[in-house]
C-alpha cells in the first residue's frame, strides 16, 4: 500500500521522539552542558569576561562577525549614553548586571568585571556608555557517570546543586574546586578574615573554592558541600571552539 504524507508524519514523529529520549538519557546519566557565568574559576575556565576599549574590525560587521562569533565567542561593541544621568549597574546572579542611566528605562546587559569600572558613573547624552569586546564565558561538558565508579578526588573540578545550602540560591548550580573530602582536615591556602583557617570535612561532606579566590564565593563563606548535591567532575571545555581545552 502507498504510504500518506501522514504515515511519514508519524514516522519521523517516532524518530523524533527516540532521538529526544537519547539526548535527554545522554545528558542525564553520561554527558551534561554546563555553562560558566561568572570568573570564579578563571584562569581554569572563564564567565562573561571583557576587553575595554576593543576597536571594531572587518570581523566585526556583519556577516563576519557570526563566524568570529561562532568561533571565539567574542562580539565588539560601542554603545552611547541616550540621555544624561548617572550610570547604575544592579548585579544578577548569571555574571551580568543590568545598566541604567538616570530615570531612562531603557537597560544594557553587561558583564559584572565591565560594570566596576562605570557604576555612578555621569555620562552625557551622546557620551559613550562603554567600548569594547564582550567574550562569551565558557560551555563545558561534565562527566555525570565517572564518581559512580571513582570515589571523587580532591584537585578535580566539581558542579554541585545549590538546593538546601544556606546563603546560596537555590535551584541553580555552582562549579568550584575540590578541596576537601569527608574525614579530611583542610589547612586553606586563602583564608578569608575573621573565619576559620583549617576546616575539617564531616561525614558526607566536601570543601569547594574557587581558583579565582579574591573573586570567589565558596565554601569558605558559607561551608562544606553535602555529598548528595554533587552532579559531576567539569570534563571539557567545548566551546568557544577556539577554546577547546581538556579541564584539569
Amino acid at each position: 500500500m502507498k504510504k500518506t504524507f501522514t504515515d511519514y508524519g508519524k514516522e519521523w514523529l517516532d524518530t523524533l521522539v527516540v532521538a529526544i529520549s537519547v539526548a535527554m538519557a545522554f545528558r542525564a546519566y553520561f554527558y551534561e552542558p554546563f555553562k560558566i557565568p561568572t570568573g570564579s574559576m578563571q584562569e581554569t575556565l572563564w564567565g562573561y569576561h571583557t576587553t575595554v576599549g576593543k576597536e571594531r574590525t572587518a570581523w566585526d560587521t556583519f556577516p563576519l562577525s557570526i563566524l568570529k562569533w561562532a568561533w571565539t565567542g567574542e562580539r565588539v561593541v560601542d554603545w552611547t549614553a541616550p540621555t544624561t544621568g548617572t550610570i547604575r549597574c544592579t548585579p544578577r546572579n548569571d555574571g551580568f548586571a543590568t545598566v541604567t542611566i538616570g530615570t531612562s528605562d531603557e537597560t544594557w546587559s553587561l558583564p559584572t568585571d565591565a560594570c566596576r569600572e562605570i557604576h555612578g558613573r555621569f555620562v552625557k547624552a551622546g557620551d559613550t556608555l562603554w567600548k569594547g569586546a564582550i567574550t562569551t564565558g565558557d560551555f563545558i561538558f561534565v562527566n555525570r557517570w565517572r564518581w559512580n565508579f571513582v570515589k571523587p578526588q580532591n584537585e578535580e573540578v566539581m558542579i554541585f546543586s545549590t538546593t538546601g545550602i544556606p546563603q546560596l540560591p537555590q535551584g541553580t548550580h555552582y562549579i568550584k574546586r575540590m578541596k576537601a573530602r569527608p574525614g579530611e582536615t583542610y589547612a586553606l591556602e586563602h583564608p578569608v578574615e575573621g573565619r576559620p583557617t583549617t576546616v575539617t570535612m564531616g561525614e558526607g561532606e566536601y570543601f569547594a573554592c574557587g581558583d579565582n579566590f579574591n573573586n570567589s564565593f565558596d565554601s569558605r563563606y558559607w561551608g562544606p558541600v553535602p555529598a548528595k548535591n554533587l552532579r559531576g567532575r567539569a570534563s571539557v571545555v567545548f566551546w568557544p571552539f577556539n577554546g577547546w581545552r581538556i579541564i584539569r
